[in-house]
């Protein structure tokens, strides 16, 4: 009912048309003192004509309305053909749109293709870069100084700040080099415990693990990723005390004793490029370490959920089960 009211909207002058024209016959009818049978015999008929071609209209129009409203729920790159068209304007109107789809799919194709280039020149210059850093690691090594050592430090940060690169690179990519698969998490968490155990050692800051026996269903390189930066941000804003991992089923929690974050600043620490009170304060934070571990956990369906009271420290939880719904 809804379709044959929109139809009749839709050719609502032509209906107006017939209406002032069956208007204009009876008052010429009535006016000649035309018999009423004779008068009622041609409407009927007039009726019943135009009864027919209405509903074959309509059919049509139907047709052609659900035909319309199918490609309009399809992707935008699937090459449906369009209905006929019923008349030179609405042929000409298919054509624009062939043309627009045609530009549409020229510039979607571009803009993968450069896509495709910029994570192959990111990936590139991470490689390139490492030969420079190892050098310079090895230089520093040779002798063990306060400012070799703060120099080895800031290496450090040099790499972490080229894989962050890379990885924003490929979590913006149509293609992932995604591999799924049962992994115990011990051997994950302590790789990214050592990466930052010379960090927890400058600072004095002592780290509890105690080991899991464990296993998930994931991406190791990525979950890898997500406990790095995690534990970065916790070594950053840890002054004294302590970071804790904890392994409770398929949730790994980092919790630390650091600076926390601000409660007005909490729902907003996973939004691209937020630095929050505490960023503001520390003018080289770059609000993207956060915002990479959540859109990688979102390609992971892993949920990541943080949890702090200002000045005490902070708890972030990745929950390698999107369906846990607590940490016990």
């Amino acid at each position: 009912m809804k379709l044959f009211l929109k139809y009749l909207w839709t050719n609502r002058r032509t209906v107006l048309m017939l209406v002032v024209c069956a208007v204009i016959f009876c008052v010429v009818f009535w006016l000649y003192h035309i018999p009423f049978d004779t008068v009622l015999y041609a409407f009927v008929l007039s009726a019943v004509i135009c009864g027919i071609a209405a509903v074959v209209r309509f059919s049509r129009w139907k047709q052609r309305y659900l035909q319309r409203a199918r490609m309009m729920q399809a992707p935008p790159l699937v090459q449906d053909p369009l209905p006929e068209p019923d008349h030179p304007a609405e042929a000409q109107y298919q054509e624009m749109l062939q043309n627009l789809r045609g530009l549409y799919t020229e510039q979607v194709n571009r803009a993968e293709q450069e896509r495709t280039d910029s994570s192959d020149y990111f990936t590139q210059w991470v490689h390139q870069i490492k030969t420079p850093v190892s050098v310079m690691r090895m230089m520093l090594q040779s002798e063990d100084t306060d400012e070799h050592r703060a120099l080895q430090t800031e290496l450090f940060r040099i790499e972490q700040y080229a894989e962050m690169a890379l990885a924003y690179t490929r979590l913006d990519s149509s293609t992932r080099d995604l591999v799924i698969r049962e992994t115990p998490l011990d051997p994950v968490i302590r790789a990214a415990i050592r990466k930052y155990a010379p960090l927890f050692i400058r600072k004095k800051i002592r780290l509890v693990y105690d080991g899991t026996d464990a296993a998930a269903l994931m991406d190791e390189k990525w979950v890898r990723f997500i406990l790095e930066q995690l534990l970065s941000n916790a070594v950053k804003y840890t002054d004294s005390g302590a970071v804790t991992v904890t392994v409770s089923g398929q949730a790994i929690r980092i919790a630390d004793t650091g600076k926390g974050i601000a409660p007005e600043d909490l729902p907003r620490i996973f939004e691209k490029g937020y630095t929050g009170k505490l960023g503001r304060a520390d003018q080289q934070a770059t609000g993207i370490g956060l915002y990479l571990c959540k859109k990688a956990a979102d390609r992971l369906n892993i949920r990541l959920t943080a949890e702090s009271e200002y000045g005490k420290g902070s708890a972030f939880t990745l929950y390698l089960n999107a369906d846990t719904q607590t940490f016990e």
